[in-house]
């Protein structure tokens, strides 16, 4: 396929570069490529080890770019110097999408695209260094939905980037295995950092804020990668996630509540500590069940219980008293308190003891709201003891990328 993007795009210039007029020999000058039009060029012609560069600027871009070749870098003058920009974007449903093993980019922006900013499909070693996803409009149900989403890819590691404004999540790792997401900011999207249907990450040393949700951790049903699991989160600063949810109607995160700091759907191996929470309006903290308020399961393979979440040594200041999720708001009705800082759903699978799904340290003094299920409002439990447990703590991950320098 990109031998004959090659030869398509080499006679398109030959066509536009070369030309005499036979009758009198006149030379007719060569028209000047735009930056859009050599960019493209220099994707399709890379080879591996190729750097391409992006100079200072804004530099606009009509249609996607792509990326096939492995073991390229682009790299730019940093993130708010080198801006690609698809506000005029008329083609294309990413800014840019790579499929390619080995890849590294760094550096610059990508700014306002019809659909997703950067998506990296099915790729190994992946590196998103020092990069800025923007919808610059501000929170909107017509922005893209992801800002940076690599999916179905292994040893993926963002580092120092930016995430803003994405109608779905802005930093996203989906259906992939060994991944670090570090020393990065999420703010202004529905979902701020989302892990979902993957395996072994570690997300620390983040901020997120003025998100709907700060943090997600999902495994979601009829996808063809899933048991999630073995996911730590650590060293973030997750507060203020109060941004109303701008998801468009129908996509699964419109059922993420404002005011969200961490959420934890239906995964397993679930480290989180040494975190700060503060102000997140509806729940600092909050593990469920997909069944969680009667919703049903129709992938026989997928298992909807979250087990084994171990939540130790976090800092939580504020927060709880805008309660939104709908179990909440019945149970605040009644309660007049705010939430507590940790929310668990309280549904089991069959023959589980709840002792081991949630465990709090051996001296748990966290404030904890146990919903029972959601049936009853006033049939819920405070008692934080069946839960003074603790699990063996996860490895870190440790990447084979060559960029996890």
């Amino acid at each position: 396929m990109n031998t004959i993007k090659r030869i398509f795009f080499s006679v398109i210039l030959s066509v536009l570069l070369v030309g005499c007029n036979p009758s009198n020999d006149r030379q007719i000058p060569t028209p000047e490529l735009s930056f859009e039009e050599t960019f493209q060029l220099q994707l399709i012609e890379a080879e591996p080890g190729s750097v391409i560069e992006v100079p200072a600027g804004t530099h606009n871009f009509s249609r996607s770019l792509s990326l096939d070749v492995p073991g390229v870098t682009i790299r730019g003058a940093g993130m708010n110097q080198s801006i690609l920009s698809f506000s005029n974007q008329m083609q294309g449903a990413e800014g840019l999408l790579v499929t390619a093993n080995d890849f590294v980019i760094e550096d610059l922006a990508i700014e306002n695209t019809i659909g997703d900013a950067l998506k990296i499909n099915e790729s190994t070693n992946v590196t998103i260094r020092r990069v800025r996803t923007e919808w610059t409009n501000g929170p909107d149900s017509e922005n893209g939905a992801y800002g940076i989403y690599p999916v179905q890819s292994r040893n993926v590691l963002i580092e120092g980037s930016v995430a803003i404004g994405a109608a779905d999540a802005g930093i996203y790792v989906g259906q992939s295995s060994q991944i670090i997401v570090r020393n990065s900011r999420a703010e202004y999207n529905v979902a701020g950092i989302e892990i979902e249907n993957s395996t072994f990450a570690d997300v620390y040393e983040n901020v997120a804020t003025n998100n709907t949700g700060g943090i997600l951790v999902f495994d979601l049903p009829n996808l063809e990668v899933q048991g999630g699991q073995s996911t730590r989160v650590f060293n973030n600063e997750i507060y203020r996630n109060n941004t109303k949810n701008f998801a468009p109607e129908g996509a699964t995160v419109g059922n993420v509540p404002p005011g969200t700091g961490l959420l934890i759907l239906a995964n397993d191996n679930i480290e989180v500590f040494d975190n700060q929470f503060w102000d997140n309006g509806n729940v600092n903290v909050m593990i469920y069940s997909y069944t969680l308020g009667g919703r049903t399961v129709d992938d026989p393979n997928y298992d909807p219980f979250p087990e084994q979440i171990y939540i130790h040594d976090n800092d939580f200041r504020g927060g709880g008293t805008a309660p939104r999720h709908r179990l909440l708001l019945a149970w605040h009705e009644i309660a007049q308190v705010n939430t507590p800082n940790i929310v668990w759903g309280g549904l089991v699978a069959d023959g589980n003891s709840s002792s081991k799904i949630v465990c709090l340290g051996q001296n748990p003094s966290v404030s904890f709201l146990n919903l029972k299920g959601g049936i009853d409002p006033e049939d819920v439990s405070f008692d934080p003891t069946p839960h003074k447990c603790t699990l063996p703590r996860l490895a870190p991950i440790e990447l084979d990328s060559p960029g996890d320098d």
